[in-house]
């Protein structure tokens, strides 16, 4: 596997690119990736630097801002690391990269590692990155859809690949059948929605909902605006599940100390990058279009400060896995069903599934140094999206 202080991307088929090229991801599908210029790592000011792969969740964008911070600001070299950053996409799945050996650390969602784990991925949550989930379902004000309960009797969308369950907890909470409401498959954009096929549409705080707010509403000939919406935030139903985690090879956690220390190392860096997102979400939408993304300048920056909401402020300290939401989404993978009556989890998860260990290592080290891990006062700025994110 080469390695890089540059991009690395997967191998995707040319379809997936054009997936990437609308802007469409869900935030992370259980599978991901495509194909970007590397840069040879073979200068003498990488030969001492610790090679680290991380497998992103989808393809470039600020969804993955803190990474490309890091890179981009030498923080990761700062620390004794050449990382590469290895894109995702409609083909790959981060967990199975990592538990291959083709990632030493991998993003994705809990739920959907936790079924992995029950099928044997001995992989460990080092970092919970996202406190909060970004999930929503978008409709229009006339549907007067504004909670789980309001769904009944309406076309609920949805992307599948494991990110539905925040939707079918969320109508169990609300005592609402599975045969109450009609589930249909959602491509990864809002046409579905926008044509009237959909009644309530599954999106992320940071790319779908956006995409609806950059497309021409017809009847005022102007961009749509949030008035024009009723949202349904998952996190409010008491349906939220965790989201972006940062996972790392259990068995090498437990036998091998050079990796536990690169881990710390890694974390520390990644914090630093998300720190400086948070300071600048301008600059470092603009890091991310110089990677490569193909999103519009004004729908990266969106991504960038909604991303930020999802983190910041931190209860406890970037990073630190919250117990109760854990427990949260522990038990929604437990007792959900889905329509075909499976559950992501028959049992509960090892212990070794998460651990705070490491991150908080790194967060002491930063506090240390003065640098304020919590985010205390932070505050989102206003973006202005233009028509089709440009």
């Amino acid at each position: 596997m080469k390695h890089s202080t540059r991009l690395m991307t997967g191998v995707a088929a040319f379809a997936a690119v054009a997936l990437a090229l609308t802007g469409c991801s869900p935030g992370g599908t259980t599978d991901e990736d495509v194909a970007a210029p590397t840069t040879d790592p073979g200068t003498a000011e990488t030969t001492d630097l610790t090679p680290v792969t991380l497998q992103l969740q989808w393809f470039a964008q600020a969804q993955f801002g803190g990474y490309y911070a890091a890179l981009d600001q030498g923080y990761y070299k700062d620390e004794g690391l050449d990382v590469t950053l290895q894109e995702g996409g409609a083909d790959i799945v981060p967990q199975d990269a990592l538990v291959s050996g083709d990632a030493d650390y991998a993003i994705s969602w809990v739920p959907k590692v936790l079924g992995s784990i029950q099928q044997g991925a001995n992989i460990t949550s080092v970092a919970q990155i996202f406190e909060r989930s970004g999930t929503l379902q978008v409709s229009f004000k006339d549907k007067n859809l504004t909670s789980a309960a309001d769904l009944k009797g309406h076309t609920v969308g949805s992307w599948g690949y494991g990110n539905e369950w925040e939707i079918f907890a969320g109508l169990q909470q609300a005592k609402v059948g599975i045969d109450d409401v009609t589930m249909v498959t959602q491509g990864f954009d809002m046409l579905g929605l926008l044509q009237g096929d959909i009644d309530a549409a599954q999106a992320m705080t940071y790319n779908e909902y956006a995409q609806v707010l950059e497309t021409i509403n017809p009847d005022t000939g102007k961009l749509y605006q949030p008035e024009d919406l009723n949202v349904i935030d998952w996190n409010k139903e008491g349906s939220g599940m965790l989201q972006d985690s940062i996972w790392a090879d259990a068995d090498k956690l437990a036998s091998d100390p050079a990796y536990q220390e690169t881990t710390v190392k890694f974390l520390k860096a990644s914090i630093k990058g998300w720190i400086y997102v948070m300071n600048d979400p301008q600059a470092s939408a603009d890091i991310v279009t110089a990677a490569g993304s193909t999103l519009g300048t004004s729908h990266q920056l969106w991504m960038a400060n909604e991303v930020n909401k999802l983190i910041w402020p931190s209860t406890n300290g970037i990073g630190i896995t919250d117990d109760a939401a854990w427990a949260r989404t522990v038990d929604i993978a437990l007792k959900t069903a889905n329509d075909t009556g499976a559950t992501i989890l028959t049992e509960a998860p090892p212990a070794t599934a998460h651990t705070n260990e490491y991150v908080q290592k790194a967060l002491d080290e930063l506090i240390a140094e003065g640098v304020d891990v919590k985010g205390t006062g932070y505050t989102p700025i206003d973006v202005v999206l233009n028509e089709g994110g440009n």
